[in-house]
């Protein structure tokens, strides 16, 4: 199957024999093995979370660069997304995916290895680019091959798999860290992305399609490098300040940022004038379904990676449980979460935003039960009874997750599928990274004093979240059956 990769100049007509058309020229299995390949970078995320104790036993790692272990890749993740969807609209998908898909595997295997924190640090950075060129590819290629109810079940199952990975990450962290394999205590977390990789790499370069957008744009560099420089502006003085005392550098460094973002704006704004298409076009994101959807899933996103962040912390330091049980803990969450992830599609196509807010008051109520359980019964709190409200929070969450990436992308143009996937993961790993930076760090300020308040204190903020998201729904597209093929966004 063919498709006609020029774009710009009319009439023009060059065919590339690994093109695939739109509809149905996605294998069944290739649909899974995408969902693999983007498996692995979002559960590295969150894998960490219940071997920070170890790391810090192995290498002696201070309680900032232990934070940027985490937000470090979740920067270089957030601040290459965009761009990787653009790469791989314009040289092809498939080439993007699995040349991503190689680095991964490399810099997971320096993380695995790295014999010191600054070394572990700098391969997760590396780790987080290759993540960040990777992913994109995935949601760009179902929104270019797939069509109607084969792509509206693709995107849910890829939000499913977002949160699945992130919940699964923690349990296999466990897992492997209490196993301590030969001795390597918590390297195996990353030494297992190598086989893994290397499995979906092969069957990747034999079902995955080589697509690329039919009106392919060229690179954006002064948007790409003002956008990281916001983040990173944002992010490191956040992560890094309260374990410094908030040195001068940290508040100079936050005012900068707003001044890089305001910057990036206007930059941004005047690139689209000229009729080029920037790394953020404005135009897009004022797209009803972008600008809407956006704002929740970078609100949801600092909520959950909050939540994990610091459930894995109370666990251990505040309950005193090992990485196995710590791992343990959050199966309710992971069972519940796969369960609902298997019905929201179809849910979401009947009941459409109701379905959404609904998973919102149920993921809330579990939140609810969880921190006073927490409070009442402080420090003498099993884990089992942990169980029936975490199972709560997977429940709901499922249902957010693939509502907010359904919603996000449902009026976004195909020949902007690369852009628009990227606009969408970028703010939630942002999210992510800024629930940890911010919330996190809270957390590790209150914890010294009282664990469980500590930890009900970052729940508060993320309940109110929630509770947020549930009234907002109703602003969303619609997606129900009616309009499941042709979404409809309400003015």
């Amino acid at each position: 199957m063919t498709t006609t990769t020029s774009s710009r100049h009319a009439g023009a007509t060059a065919l590339s024999p690994h093109a695939t058309a739109r509809a149905g020229g996605l294998h069944p299995a290739g649909v899974f093995i995408l969902l693999a390949g983007a498996f692995l970078p979002i559960m590295d995320f969150f894998i960490t979370n219940v071997a920070l104790p170890s790391i810090d036993a192995s290498l002696h790692a201070s309680a900032s660069s232990l934070e940027l272990v985490i937000a470090g890749y979740g920067v270089a993740y957030a601040t290459l997304l965009v761009l990787g969807g653009r790469l791989g609209d314009r040289y092809g998908r498939r080439r993007i995916f699995l040349g991503a898909l190689v680095g991964f595997v490399l810099a997971s295997l320096a993380c695995g290895v790295a014999p010191s924190m600054g070394a572990l640090i700098a391969a997760r950075i590396v780790q987080g680019a290759t993540a960040a060129l990777l992913i994109p590819q995935v949601l760009a290629t179902f929104h270019h091959v797939l069509e109607g109810q084969r792509k509206a079940r693709a995107v849910a199952l890829y939000g499913a798999t977002s949160g699945i990975a992130a919940v699964v990450g923690q349990l296999v962290g466990g897992l492997l860290v209490s196993a301590d394999i030969a001795g390597t205590a918590w390297r195996p977390i990353f030494l297992v992305n190598v086989p893994i990789g290397v499995v979906v790499l092969l069957v990747a370069a034999r079902l995955v399609p080589d697509t690329r957008s039919h009106h392919p744009v060229g690179i954006d560099l002064p948007g790409t490098v003002l956008f990281a420089a916001t983040l990173t502006a944002l992010l490191v003085p956040l992560t890094e300040g309260r374990s410094l005392g908030w040195p001068w550098w940290t508040w100079l460094l936050l005012a900068l940022a707003v001044v890089l973002g305001a910057v990036t704006y206007v930059v941004e704004k005047r690139t689209e004038q000229r009729g080029e298409v920037p790394l953020l076009p404005p135009t897009l994101l004022r797209l009803p379904s972008m600008s809407r959807g956006l704002v929740m899933v970078f609100a949801f996103s600092i909520g959950f990676g909050a939540f994990m962040f610091v459930f894995a912390l109370t666990v251990q330091n505040g309950l005193h449980a090992d990485a196995l049980h710590s791992g343990l803990a959050i199966l309710p969450m992971a069972l519940l979460f796969f369960a609902g992830s298997l019905v929201a599609p179809r849910l979401l196509t009947r009941f459409g935003r109701a379905a959404l807010s609904a998973g919102a008051v149920v993921q809330l109520a579990g939140l609810i039960a969880l921190v006073a359980l927490l409070l009442g019964s402080w420090p003498h709190v099993s884990l089992w009874a942990m169980a029936v409200p975490l199972a709560l929070v997977g429940a709901g969450q499922s249902m957010l997750f693939a509502g907010l990436f359904r919603s996000v992308l449902a009026d976004v143009p195909t020949h902007l599928a690369g852009i628009g996937s990227g606009v969408l993961i970028t703010l939630q790993q942002s999210g992510l990274a800024l629930g940890v930076a911010t919330l996190g760090t809270l957390y590790l300020a209150l914890a010294p004093d009282n664990v469980a308040h500590a930890f009900a204190g970052v729940e508060y903020v993320q309940m109110g979240i929630v509770a947020l998201l549930a009234v907002g729904a109703a602003a969303l597209p619609r997606f129900t059956k009616a309009a499941a093929s042709t979404p409809v966004v309400d003015a």
